[in-house]
């Protein structure tokens, strides 16, 4: 089979899902450009700041991305094969996905630009909200920590990783001046646009001549140290006000990912014309990955970002909805954020498709797969397949790298309400508070049963995608009812929050399966902090669930009309 014809589909089908069930949505939300949005009701030009919705959207589209939609369609392709992975990006973003990520900042605009968690205090009990509180911190808690882990273990890497380090720090510089220069300079956007995207290729090819290693921390290896460092970084960037670098970082951040994706699509098609790129992974693998695992539920959970993600509900309601300059820019910036990172993650799954089964064995990782795709895409536009190796690499470490920052963002968002704390201390207090687990959690060498050094992003990663997907879930559940309170359509989310949380929570129970037959039946009793986690976030599920059942069956309860019961 061609892959042109397969990317044609999944383009078709996206544009298609964007025109008809956007615009139902954005009739069903009684979306109006008139409404004053929050980020013009409390402008404050640091955390609410009026944007244009596609200077938005790059930016709400880098920080949603990451390496999500790249990692997970490569590793459901690997284990299931392409045609089942393809089937969920497609149906999961148009219907799940891409409602999740528009409810999530329609529902925060109209609670005054507050948290998805506030939202949800305004339809359950207080109870629920501050253990939904609880769980989001944490959960970023874990994000800062992996993230931070994995970016780390990339600048440490023999061979490119100083490179990729040098061009990472120049390119937060860029975005730097680009704020500064837009801020105070008053430099219009187009104008500082076509300077600063060509200096951004710049930045990669000045890394790899001015390599940087950093000098070790005493008692601290190399990715140790440079742990503590991206720490750092987190925490003044957490503070920094918005414009001057969460902002102008992201909008790049969202060009350098539409153009690795743009010149990918570019370089597949030229070679699919030339009947140089065609299909050779299979369509269907198996109904079990190689852990056993089945392809039902963990379909759904391995491939996360690129068909729904819990995190983006952090992002819609706790950055994006604050810059939000009108409603209907909802539509853009939520449901086609979504939408393009179904793209991406369509373009991410054709890396793994040119490849045959050796091929896919010899290079083992997704990071290795997607870098080898985007590499030969390049080739048939006449750039060197080194070149663009090096260049994928980087592009992909930076998608990784722009959540570090946002991510912290929001944790000090959240302690803020947790706490009720706010004044002109709490923002450092609780940006530090958001980063001390991490730092406790990666100066820290966690060694296996044969001695082996575990990197510390392993420890929980493996319970990520099913957390992710219950977090997508419960949101759900909870906008539903936030619409059915206001008397609007709820079923659009209630529905994919049912199939969610069914999803959800059988992974979670197949992952911690072995851990409890330890427990129960062997009579093994060991601490397990993946295991651990997977009980609260059962917890959560449950009482989460009740209180929002129980607004569900109350008959006698006001309903705000502002549109028809479905």
């Amino acid at each position: 089979m061609n892959l042109l014809l397969l990317i044609l589909i999944a383009i078709g089908l996206l544009s298609l899902g964007y025109i008809v069930y956007g615009g139902l949505l954005s009739r069903w939300l009684h979306l109006r450009a008139d409404t004053p949005t929050p980020a013009h009701q409390f402008k404050n030009d640091v955390d609410f700041v009026p944007t244009h919705k596609f200077y938005l959207l790059n930016q709400h589209l880098s920080a949603i991305a990451a390496a999500g939609p790249i990692v997970g369609p490569i590793l459901a392709g690997m284990w299931f094969g392409w045609l089942p992975t393809f089937i969920w990006i497609i149906l999961g973003g148009i219907f799940i996905g891409g409602v999740h990520d528009m409810l999530s900042i329609v529902a925060s605009i109209r609670q005054q630009g507050r948290s998805i968690a506030e939202v949800i205090r305004a339809t359950m009990s207080h109870r629920a909200f501050i253990i939904f509180l609880f769980f989001l911190w944490f959960s970023l808690v874990y994000i800062i920590a992996a993230f931070t882990d994995v970016t780390a273990s990339t600048f440490v890497e023999p061979v490119h990783g100083a490179s990729i380090a040098s061009s990472s720090m120049l390119y937060l510089l860029l975005a730097l001046i680009m704020g500064i220069a837009l801020r105070r300079f008053h430099l219009s956007l187009t104008l500082s646009t076509l300077i600063s995207l060509p200096l951004v290729f710049a930045c990669i090819y000045a890394g790899q001549l001015l390599p940087l290693t950093l000098p070790l921390v005493p008692g601290l290896d190399g990715r140790m140290t440079w742990n503590v460092a991206l720490l750092v970084y987190c925490f003044i960037a957490a503070v920094m006000p918005m414009w001057l670098l969460l902002q102008p970082r992201g909008y790049l951040g969202g060009f350098f990912l539409l153009i690795t994706v743009g010149v990918s699509f570019l370089g597949l098609l030229i070679g699919s014309l030339t009947n140089h790129l065609t299909i050779q992974s299979p369509a269907f693998i198996g109904w079990h990955n190689s852990q056993g695992l089945p392809l039902l539920p963990i379909l759904f959970i391995t491939v996360a970002c690129g068909a729904c993600s819990g995190f983006h509900c952090l992002i819609a309601s706790g950055t994006t909805s604050k810059q939000l300059s009108k409603e209907t820019d909802a539509k853009v910036v939520g449901y086609g954020g979504m939408l393009l990172e179904s793209f991406v993650a369509v373009i991410a799954l054709s890396t793994l498709l040119i490849l045959t089964k050796d091929e896919v064995a010899l290079l083992k990782d997704p990071n290795q797969i997607f870098a080898n795709g985007v590499a030969t895409f390049l080739s048939h536009l006449g750039i060197s397949k080194e070149f663009a190796f090096n260049f994928a690499l980087l592009a992909f470490a930076t998608f990784v790298y722009d959540t570090l920052d946002v991510a912290t963002r929001l944790g000090r968002y959240i302690f803020e309400e947790l706490t009720g704390w706010k004044n002109k201390l709490s923002p450092y207090v609780a940006t530090f508070a958001t980063l001390i687990l991490p730092f406790i959690f990666l100066t820290r060498k966690f060694i296996d049963a044969d001695g082996h050094v575990i990197p510390g992003w392993k420890i929980f990663w493996t319970v990520f995608g099913a957390s992710n997907q219950l977090l997508a879930a419960l949101v759900l559940f909870g906008l539903s009812l936030w619409l059915f309170k206001r008397g609007m359509r709820y079923k659009m989310a209630l529905i994919p929050s049912i199939f969610m949380t069914l999803v959800a929570a059988i992974s979670l129970f197949l992952i911690i399966k072995p851990w409890l037959i330890n427990i129960f039946i062997k009579r093994i009793i060991s601490f397990d902090p993946v295991g651990v986690t997977c009980l609260v976030l059962f917890a959560l599920t449950a009482c989460l669930l009740v209180e929002g059942s129980r607004l569900f069956i109350q008959k006698d309860h006001k309903i705000n009309e502002r549109g028809n019961t479905c």
